[in-house]
Formats: C-alpha cells, structure tokens, sequence
C-alpha cells in the first residue's frame, strides 16, 4: 500500500512527483512496476486525490509555478509554501546510466509537487529489512518520523520551502546536501523540512536527492573509455546540476541565485568540500557550510578502478562487455554493488571505495590537500563537528561505554600506533578528571572529523581570501540517559530549528534545546545572507574567523563562547604525527 507521508493537516494527498494530475495513475504504476516496487490500489486513489477537491480552494492552497520546463504546483501550509518532488533532471536509468545528468524534459500542463520524489537505491536486496545505521535508528525515535520515498534510479528531484513567491523579493537560498557518505540517504525526513528556517529566516530552503553508492560513484571511464566519462563523479555532477537548476529557476520562488549557500552534514558536508574544488560548481554557490564532514581528499582514480573491476566481476562483466550494464536490473546492480563493498572494505565516510575521484574536469586536485583549492578563495565556509560523534558509532559496541584503562590503550594504540602514547598523554592532561570511555569518545570524534576539521580551516585561512568560522558543538544530549554526549548528527536539529518533533529522537525537545536551536539557525541564516554569521539575534558571542593567530573557535552549548585554541595540547600532539 502507498504510504501516506503528509505531515501538515489538509497538505493534499500525495501523487508521485513528476507527473501531471491527470497523468498520476499511469505514470506512477508504469515506473514503480519497472522497477520492481510494490503498487497497491490505494497509490491510485492518492494520485487521483487533488482532482477532486474544489477549484476555488485548490487555488488558494496549491500555488503553482512555472519553471524554465514546466509548471509545478505545490501547497501552503502554516505560511510556508512547499513544493516537493521537483525534478532538476532527467531520468538516469538504463542508457543514461553511470552518465552526466541532463536537464528534465520539458512538460506541458500542471506537474503535482506535493510528494517527495524516488530516493536513489541504496537497500540491500539481500539484506533483511532494517534501518541502515544507528544514526537512522535514533532519528526514528522522533516524533513525526517518516518513511523514505521508494527507491528509483530516477531520482533527480529538490524540494523548496519558501516566504513567498515571484521575483520580486529576492531571499537567501540555502541549498542541503544529505548525510549518509556518498552511499544512503535522502532529502525527505522530516528534519530536514525547511519550515522552521523559512519562518524564522526569511530564506528559500532547497533539499536534494541525487545519485548514491555504485550509481553515482563507480569510475568506470579508465576500464570502458570516455563513453563511461566523469561516471566515478555523477552523484556530484548531479548535485552541480541542480545548482544549476536553482540559479535559472529560484527567483520564481522568492530566491535569490546571487546568494546562494550550500550547506552539508557528513557525507554531505564531504560533498561540500568537493563543490570548493570543483570548476564546473564554480559561480553556482556563494557560502558554503561543512557540518562533522570535513573533505580533505577525494579518491584517487587508480583505486577506484580496482573497485570497479570487482564490480565488475560481481557482475560477471569483461571489458569489453561493459556496455551491457546497461541492460541489467537494478537490483543486479546493487546486489553487485553490496557484494563488492564487502570485498574492498569500508572507505572514507562508509564509501566502501564508492566514492567520488580526481577528474581533469570535474576535480582536478584534492579541494584541500596539501592546499586549499584557490578556486573557492572567495567563498567563506563555515566548518566544525560535535564533541563526542563517535559515541553514535559505538552503540553496537557496548564495552564502550565501559572501557578500563588498559581497554582505553589498546583502543588507542589501534588508531595511532607508536603514537598512542603521546596521544594519550595529551587528552589525559587535557580532561584529568575523564573516564576512560570519555576520553576514548573525545581521541576517535577528534581522529575522525575534528583534526581534519581544523586543517581544513587553517588551510582555508591561509589563502587570506574569504575567511573560515570553526565551531566546536558541546552540547550534551539527554536521550538515552545522557549517554551519547554530543553525539555525531546532533546539531543538525538545531541548524534546521526543528529540535522539537522531527529531531526529538537527537535532542529530546525542551526548551533549552530551543533557546540553543534559536541561537544556531540564527547563525546559519545570518551566514547564508552575508557571508557572516554574527548577528544580533542570535544572542552568541562574536564570532571571529578562524586564524593562524588565534585560532578562534565556536563552543556551542547552553552558554555558548568564543575559545582561543581550545585544547591547545591535543592539537599540537595530533599535528605532530605524520598523516
């Protein structure tokens, strides 16, 4: 049965993004059944739903907008208007496969964007079902979770949340890049909505889904020529797409295209830092925001070939017999694809070596290794993780939580070998009251995104262009007894103003949580307007740019404050070991 994910009161019935009112039931039925998804009658009777409702009153709640390909008409609901499920781009499956995007069709009468569009394929065939990560189990807990949108390689769709519409009030646009690495996730949980910021702000907010895992990051264009080129890049082509999309189509929504802000949390705050290195993204963003996802370096082709030939021999596939890829199934593909990520390991940000690669075109340098890239100079960033993320990461590990010291040292020694010692040394000195559980969460948060995070802002401080704000995320959740602390994914409920309902499973709701979460969405809308995060309203501490001098950093907390190097020993320990 279709699930019904309306979340406001009189939102209208759901009908498949991409498709005319009078289209629904055929478009709908014909592409779920090509891909093997299940359709029940009641998806009919949602599809055919709107045209029902009276004109007068239609009129007044689904506004409608007509983009540079079509018309697509969305709902009001409390002030916000929403469009869901637009498509930026055409479908990628069979022949467009492993391909760059291209630009959707144009259509003639009325698309319906109430419903959000196809995520990109990420289940396990195989797999039993479950959620696919911790993180995912947690968020679940909220109130008002959603279930994602079916899966289709035909995934090319934004949703919009807006003030107001047309050209003549031009807002800030702060476009989201999901988490999940570059394998899973999407646009559409509900702590993602952009209403709260909307209201607050008086910003258009963008969410994207695009290609993920072996469909938008297997390089196969060193095995099977330049019929296969950029396709170890496509899900970040198509990221570069729907920028483009939204610098020719926003101010129809009230957006401005001339400020425009990406902003990412852990994979997607790695696709982020590809954008910063990307010419075909240069001009298309003007801030840009790295929350817990700091992308030093992106894969090196040689590599990534080595995966693709297992892919490939997963798929029973030569060479020379590439081409037929085209013709498999989706779910030939992923089964493939699951079965090979066994094979090569766990990569950056749980890519499995799916991930994007150097490319003369698209990347043509790691965007912040040795150097930060010069072709996002004048573009300020925003970048900094939470205080404990690992913790997230280690609820299947219970002895954790629980660690001894000698537990602690052989953990440790693990991560940094004949460095441990010293590495020790300097967060013993630094937290001489911790358990050891406690510091172990500080050396892998710090090992996995915090370091990284720091050398990211000193190299983008060095280019002396547009600067770098650091910030440190402190606050302790209350959800399951304390134990998580500031765990990874926890600030995003509070950068979307959305800590009660959609993210009570991180936060626990309450008003604290909202005081901080008024203080941080300020921040974030300030920083989309003008490159500057500092404002009035926000009630922080002014917040200077990260240097070599001072090393200025953020602390979010109930109190939050400004700290000069915080940690000053652990930071000069960990830079004192060969990366």
């Amino acid at each position: 049965m279709a699930h019904d994910n309306r979340e406001h009161p009189g939102d209208p019935e759901p009908a498949q993004a991409g498709t005319t009112t009078a289209q629904t039931t055929i478009d709908l039925t014909r592409r779920r059944t090509a891909q093997g998804l299940v359709v029940g009658g009641a998806a009919i009777a949602f599809g055919l739903m709107p045209a029902l409702q009276p004109r007068a009153a239609r009129a007044a709640s689904e506004p409608v907008v007509e983009t540079r390909h079509g018309r697509v008409r969305g709902f009001l609901a409390q002030g916000v208007y929403t469009f869901r499920g637009v498509r930026y781009g055409a479908s990628t499956s069979a022949e467009r496969r492993f391909r760059p995007p291209e630009p959707p069709t144009p259509w003639a009468g009325v698309v319906d964007a109430s419903s959000y569009g196809f995520s990109a394929p990420q289940t396990n065939p195989l797999a039993a079902p479950g959620r696919t990560s911790p993180l995912a189990d947690i968020m679940a807990a909220s109130d008002g979770y959603r279930a994602a949108p079916a899966e289709s390689e035909d995934c090319l769709f934004l949703n919009i949340w807006t003030a107001g519409l047309g050209v003549s009030r031009k807002r800030p646009v702060l476009v989201w890049l999901h988490g999940g690495g570059f394998t899973s996730g999407s646009a559409s949980p509900l702590l993602y909505d952009g209403g709260n910021l909307v209201r607050r702000g008086d910003v258009v907010v963008v969410g994207i889904n695009h290609r993920l895992n072996v469909f938008g990051y297997t390089h196969l264009e060193d095995l099977g020529g330049t019929e296969f080129a950029h396709s170890g890049n496509a899900g970040q082509l198509d990221i570069i797409q729907a920028l483009a999309w939204v610098r020719d189509n926003i101010d129809r929504f009230g957006g401005d295209p001339r400020r425009v802000m990406i902003f990412g949390e852990s994979g997607g705050g790695a696709k982020v830092s590809f954008l910063l290195g990307s010419p075909p993204a240069k001009g298309l963003f003007h801030r840009a925001v790295i929350e817990s996802g700091p992308g030093l370096r992106m894969g090196e082709r040689a590599r990534a070939s080595q995966v693709a030939e297992v892919l490939l021999g997963e798929l029973g596939l030569s060479r020379s017999k590439l081409a037929d890829i085209h013709k498999l199934s989706t779910t030939q593909i992923l089964s493939a694809y699951f079965a090979a990520q066994a094979q090569v390991g766990a990569g950056g940000l749980g890519s499995g070596g799916f991930g994007p690669v150097l490319d003369a075109e698209v990347l043509p340098a790691h965007p912040f290794d040795p150097v930060a890239s010069e072709l996002s100079a004048s573009i300020p960033i925003i970048i900094g993780w939470n205080r404990t993320e690992a913790t997230v990461f280690s609820l299947g590990e219970p002895a954790l939580f629980e660690l001894n010291e000698a537990g602690l040292e052989q953990r440790v020694r693990t991560m940094y070998r004949d460095d441990a010692p010293a590495v020790l040394a300097a967060y013993r000195t630094a937290m001489p009251t911790a358990t050891p559980s406690a510091i172990y969460f500080r050396v892998a948060s710090e090992q996995m995104f915090g370091f990284n995070s720091i050398l990211l802002a000193e190299r983008k401080a060095a280019l002396r262009k547009a600067p770098a704000y650091v910030y440190r995320f402190d606050w302790a959740t209350p959800v399951m007894n304390g134990k998580l602390g500031s765990p990874h994914g926890v600030e995003m409920p509070f950068v979307f103003d959305n800590v009660d309902k959609a993210g009570s499973g991180l936060t626990g709701g309450g008003a604290a949580a909202n005081r901080l979460a008024a203080r941080v969405s300020a921040a974030w809308l300030a920083f989309a307007a003008t490159g500057d995060p500092n404002t009035r309203r926000s009630g922080l501490p002014l917040w200077e740019p990260y240097s070599a001098e001072r090393r200025s950093m953020m602390l979010f907390n109930d109190r939050s404050e400004l700290a000069l190097d915080p940690d000053q020993g652990i930071r000069e320990t960990l830079a004192g070991i060969p990366g």
